[in-house]
């Protein structure tokens, strides 16, 4: 049997696999696990108690977390006319239309959240197989096709993330970096999770959330008590 590697014996001392943890518990753990240099993720995976097979039964909304995500998010909106204007004053940093279409076709990708008017999506369509694999295809749920530009870059740009629920029933979200403190990461959690209850399909029966971890990229992963979320839902 292969010996485990030093970090992992490390983190093994630090958890108790057979606990559930509070959001408050589990976050100095996840720091002290801290040991690469770079500034990890933390992230939410959560498990939902509804059947992926069925339309009316999908999860997908958006958040704005209350600290951020801790990096500069890189934003292009696909507008024309006066559109232009309140999406450049919100701070895009990409604004255009067929001649913003025709770059992404050749290729390019510099940006992590696109936003459109809703009279773009036609033409924007045609770049479903580009930006959808991606999470970057423009949504009416997300908040990311609107007429109100300016609002969707400033939320975007405050950090605002998307979660759906992929075909296993799971979502998994980023809620911030290991240097946030412990109660900026547990603030944007319970944001995501409070959103996540909010967007139950009215079809779905039982527990709707019947398991939760956090993890960091390349920390352990923590089992959360999910009894209180389970109450709410």
């Amino acid at each position: 049997m292969k010996k485990a590697s030093k970090r992992v014996r490390e983190f093994r001392k630090l958890i108790d696999k057979d606990q559930a943890y509070t959001l408050e518990e589990a976050m100095p753990i996840l720091k002290q696990a801290h040991s690469v240099k770079f500034d990890e993720s933390v992230e939410l995976a959560l498990y939902l108690g509804v059947d992926p097979r069925q339309s009316d039964q999908m999860v997908r909304g958006s958040v704005v977390l209350p600290n951020g995500l801790g990096k500069k998010v890189k934003v292009a909106v696909f507008c024309k006319g006066e559109e232009s204007n309140a999406a450049k004053e919100a701070g895009a940093d990409y604004i255009g239309s067929q001649d913003l279409i025709d770059k992404v076709q050749g290729g390019w990708l510099d940006f992590d959240v696109a936003v459109s008017t809703p009279d773009m999506m036609r033409d924007l369509a045609k770049l479903g197989r580009v930006l959808g694999p991606r999470g970057l295809m423009p949504s009416p749920k997300a908040g990311t096709v609107t007429k109100d530009v300016g609002r969707a870059v400033t939320e975007a740009k405050a950090g605002k993330v998307e979660f759906k629920m992929n075909k296993l029933a799971g979502i998994n979200v980023a809620v911030g970096k290991v240097s946030f403190t412990e109660q900026a990461l547990v603030e944007n959690a319970k944001a995501v999770i409070d959103a996540i209850v909010k967007a139950k399909p009215q079809t779905a029966k039982g527990h709707y959330i019947k398991n939760i971890a956090i993890s960091s990229t390349m920390g352990p992963g923590l089992k959360l008590n999910s009894s209180e979320y389970k109450a709410a839902a």
